[in-house]
């Protein structure tokens, strides 16, 4: 069954690029099914005519485009409306993931992804899909006492929020390298309430060294042993790692539990778009 499985929770998967690396992909369909949804990252110090003319390239070749919108880096309400509408006139953007940002301080009137959404710009702009960011092992950066209280919360209000607007959203997490952990976190989060679709962020196919380095400036926690455990092992240390063990896992739990609220895997390509499609089609 693991096979069929596999094959189904792969389906219609999302991934994520910046503009630098998405210049260096001549025609996405090389690559990638037509139609897959295309993150965009937006990295701080990135100029917006970057972002959008990375979306219109997406857009162009048969592909969904959903830039990042990090409330840190947006000064007032004025620059994100100028935002929505470069990437709806020349990129024809209807998706947005909506989130705090890596940002250390707001560089002006917004510090998180409910105040974007507050803004109500989103609805008027008619998005088809909002997404918003979920943490299955928790984020120090929203709680820095190592609770879950915050997130929670916040989630808690995007839940009741999804019931009020038209555009459909989804939860797309950070990366983990736990089924079990990523589990229990969903499941928790149905028993709460929270019905939200969720899109779980896998991290791609990538040298260890690599993942090793994404997994810390990302905060991911109890799940880095498992890399920090292979990379101990001598026999495994230059193979680079696939994320064979968590997208089988994953998949199987779907299969046996139809109404797991796991709808899509979204994957962060740390070693390339390429390795990424290669594992999909190897799957």
């Amino acid at each position: 069954m693991s096979i069929e499985a596999i094959k189904n929770f792969l389906d219609g998967f999302s991934i994520e690029v910046t503009p630098r690396a998405a210049a260096k992909i001549d025609n996405f369909a090389d690559l990638i099914p037509k139609g897959t949804l295309i993150y965009i990252a937006h990295i701080e110090g990135t100029p917006i005519e970057e972002m959008v003319a990375t979306a219109k390239k997406i857009n162009e070749q048969g592909f969904t485009p959903m830039p990042h919108f990090p409330a840190r880096i947006i000064k007032d309400k004025n620059v994100l409306q100028d935002w929505i509408l470069k990437y709806q006139n020349e990129a024809n953007v209807k998706n947005g993931l909506l989130i705090a940002g890596g940002a250390n301080k707001p560089y002006g009137e917004y510090d998180s992804s409910i105040q974007l959404i507050e803004s109500e710009l989103f609805d008027k702009a008619n998005f088809q899909n909002l997404h918003i960011a979920g943490h299955p092992e928790g984020s120090m950066d929203i709680d820095p006492d190592g609770s879950t209280k915050n997130v929670d919360q916040a989630l808690s209000w995007k839940n009741e929020f999804s019931k009020r607007t038209d555009a459909k959203m989804a939860i797309t997490t950070q990366f983990s390298f736990d089924a079990d952990s990523v589990i229990s976190w969903a499941n928790n989060l149905k028993k709460s309430g929270i019905d939200i679709p969720i899109h779980i962020g896998i991290a791609g196919p990538a040298k260890l060294q690599t993942l090793l380095k994404y997994s810390i400036e990302c905060g991911v926690g109890a799940s880095i042993k498992i890399i920090q455990k292979r990379a101990m092992d001598l026999t495994k240390l230059l193979l680079p790692y696939k994320p064979t063990t968590i997208i089988t896992d994953l998949a199987n739990y779907k299969a046996n539990n139809p109404f797991f609220n796991i709808e899509k895997v979204h994957f962060f390509p740390l070693g390339g778009v390429k390795q990424v499609s290669d594992f999909v089609k190897e799957a």
